[in-house]
């Protein structure tokens, strides 16, 4: 399995915080954003591929060099969030120009959480096919800026709605995402047939009809950093924290 990070975004929200440095490099707790998320993944996975824009793309080669897993750093050549790809074509350039022919575990690159990906990972593999996450929203205007899922029996994924004006359910459905290897191979058909490239949640949305997906719940918090008060609470949270081995197991 190979995981691809998302970290092509340019966090305007942020500034100046991020004006001239990406967001996934932020120090929490004493490790970067991105430390936290592959330190927990470690080696269930047999490489990492990041894909970022161009701006920053130096940064995350420094940050690569350090350490001990391979990571591939792969700019997508947009220098402002006007001109960005979207994280749709920029997973579908991480599994062309890294040439990844295996399962894939896809995340965003700027979220911080209180609990292993590897429960979901090895959730996949126990399904044998895509898979996505989900989380109970309550707060109605939260759900109508993210994706919404479907679930039907056995945490089948029925759909996803990214966006909606009148969510149907109240499952968020978070960045971080499994495909097989031969779901990766539709991404240029998803995105022929008109599939949303901005949100990633749209590449779920357009799987989920030509696919079998299913959904874990997501077993603990996750924690979007999007402002400077987002971001200042998580640090306030994380500040002095640390994570055994047996924490991310």
């Amino acid at each position: 399995m190979k995981c691809v990070i998302l970290a092509a975004g340019y966090a305007t929200r942020l500034y100046p915080l991020t004006e001239n440095f990406p967001k996934p490099l932020l120090d929490v707790g004493g490790k970067t954003i991105l430390d936290w998320l592959v330190d927990d993944i470690g080696d269930c996975a047999d490489g990492f591929v990041l894909v970022s824009n161009h701006r920053f793309a130096p940064h995350f080669a420094a940050w690569a060099a350090g350490r001990k897993e391979p990571v591939a750093v792969i700019d997508d050549g947009t220098s402002s969030n006007e001109t960005r790809l979207g994280a749709v074509r920029d997973l579908l350039l991480a599994v062309e120009q890294a040439a990844i022919e295996e399962d894939c575990l896809v995340i965003a690159g700027d979220n911080v959480l209180d609990f292993s990906l590897r429960a979901f990972i090895a959730f996949a593999r126990r399904r044998k096919t895509s898979c996505a996450m989900r989380y109970r929203e309550d707060d109605v205007s939260r759900l109508r800026r993210s994706g919404v899922s479907e679930i039907g029996e056995d945490d089948r994924l029925l759909g996803l709605e990214e966006k909606p004006a009148a969510p149907k359910t109240m499952w968020a459905t978070p960045p971080f995402y499994y495909y097989t290897a031969g779901d990766l191979k539709k991404i240029p058909q998803a995105i022929a047939d008109g599939c949303g490239t901005d949100a990633p949640g749209s590449l779920v949305a357009w799987m989920c009809v030509h696919s079998s997906m299913h959904s874990m719940e997501m077993p603990g918090k996750r924690y979007d950093i999007g402002t400077p008060e987002s971001y200042r609470l998580v640090c306030e949270t994380y500040r002095g924290v640390e994570r055994s081995d047996a924490d991310v197991k």
